[in-house]
């Protein structure tokens, strides 16, 4: 390591150091001379002397000395003292925090961090450090605000994804491709995933707009999932007659931006098939988006808001995670049975679950000879049969109101995009 560097290193600890001190001398800017507590000056001291220790640890190791000793050291005799301050400060004022002492300790480390790890990874987390510290208020008033369900909620959904996710097998089971259990366990990710991005959307940009919002959020994830959490909600205990009518616009909403969404991976895969798919998947696409605004438009002017509801049911979601998994079984299985003499049978199929998947299989046949034309019929094919299954998931698994509405909307969306199919060719 050049003289260079280790300049540059050490400066980086000691601007870190600079960084915290500024937040802290900040938060503490009223306070008279000799009150504050450590501010600017103090975490620069703190952020050089963890890049004097990692320079020191450098020089021994240089010299074959034990690697290790003088940060610990340093280190525990830096949070000693500032333990000792700090206790004897909380008797004086009764204020009993050890946020600045966590936050020279991490400066420390980071500090030390600059001289003999990643720079960028010091730097970033010197940043991050900061953020948190100027983040009090907000932190502050979140939590008071925050609700029990909403809490615990976000605890299942990052303890689904983060620790049980990877304990899944991933190994399919059965014939025809199988069921994949860690597919479904993504698939019930996804689904309470979105119920809560709904919810809190509704809390944060109101009924009406937060709904609009997170419907066109979920059909860039997943149209069908976005159709079968609203239907469930719909039908919840705390649901009202106007908090279903929200949903359904937003599941217009959703249904829209899927639309947009195949469109652009059909053109991405095959730019040929632009002159039959787009003007067809953008009538569909312009009429949901017309009757959300409508509907939603409409709900706002009576006056309705939804009730906060739990983010999402856990067993809910897992019987509809199950529910989807086994209709792309069967659609899978019927494909297979079909063959490619019946790829509009099986594009269709293959639909009731996951457009997507139909879009990328028939434009991945096109290099190999499948007709444009062809394969612009099977994509549309499957774009309406995913939205007739959605309109079906709609009526059977939600409310009469939610049903109706959808059904109108996505039945009103078919009929343009085939008009559009039929003029275009």
């Amino acid at each position: 390591m050049s003289d260079i560097e280790l300049f540059q290193r050490f400066a980086l600890a000691a601007a870190i150091g600079a960084l915290v001190g500024v937040e802290r001398h900040w938060q503490e800017r009223d306070e008279a001379a000799g009150q504050r507590t450590a501010g600017l000056r103090t975490f620069t001291l703190v952020g050089m002397l963890g890049g004097a220790a990692g320079l020191l640890e450098l020089a021994l190791a240089t010299g074959g000395g034990n690697h290790g000793l003088v940060i610990a050291g340093l280190f525990l005799g830096l949070t000693a003292a500032m333990t000792v301050f700090k206790l004897r400060e909380a008797v004086a004022e009764q204020n009993f925090s050890v946020t600045s002492l966590v936050a020279a300790m991490l400066t420390f480390a980071m500090g030390a961090l600059a001289i003999l790890g990643d720079m960028r990874i010091a730097a970033a987390g010197g940043v991050t450090l900061t953020a948190v510290l100027a983040s009090r208020e907000a932190l502050h008033g979140l939590m008071r605000k925050v609700t029990w369900p909403e809490l615990r909620s976000a605890i299942v959904l990052l303890v689904m994804t983060v620790i049980v996710l990877p304990l899944v097998p991933a190994q399919p089971i059965g014939p025809f491709g199988g069921i994949s259990p860690s597919r479904i366990w993504l698939l019930a990710i996804l689904l309470a995933g979105i119920s809560y991005l709904g919810y809190l959307a509704a809390r944060v940009f109101g009924a009406t707009h937060g709904a609009l919002i997170a419907g066109a959020i979920g059909g860039l994830l997943s149209s069908t999932a976005t159709t079968v959490t609203n239907a469930r909600q719909s039908i919840s205990e705390t649901a009202t007659p106007a908090s279903a009518t929200l949903l359904a616009a937003a599941t217009l909403a959703a249904g829209a931006v899927a639309h947009v969404r195949t469109a652009g991976l059909a053109v991405l895969l095959v730019p040929a098939l632009a002159p039959t798919v787009i003007p067809a998947l953008a009538a569909a696409a312009l009429v949901m988006a017309l009757a959300a605004l409508l509907v939603g438009r409409t709900t706002s002017q009576g006056g309705s808001r939804t009730k906060d509801v739990n983010p999402f049911d856990l067993s809910q979601i897992l019987q509809t995670a199950l529910l989807l998994g086994a209709c792309g079984f069967a659609a899978r299985a019927a494909s297979a049975w079909f063959g490619e003499k019946g790829l509009f049978i099986a594009s269709a199929l293959s639909a009731l679950a996951d457009v997507d998947a139909t879009t990328v299989a028939v434009g991945s046949m096109v290099p190999s000879g499948l007709a444009t034309a062809t394969a612009a019929t099977a994509i549309l094919i499957g774009a309406s049969a995913n939205t007739l299954a959605k309109t079906a998931y709609a009526v059977i698994l939600g409310s009469r109101r939610f049903g109706l509405v959808v059904a109108g909307g996505s039945l009103g969306a078919v009929a343009a995009g085939s008009v559009a199919y039929w003029m275009a060719g």
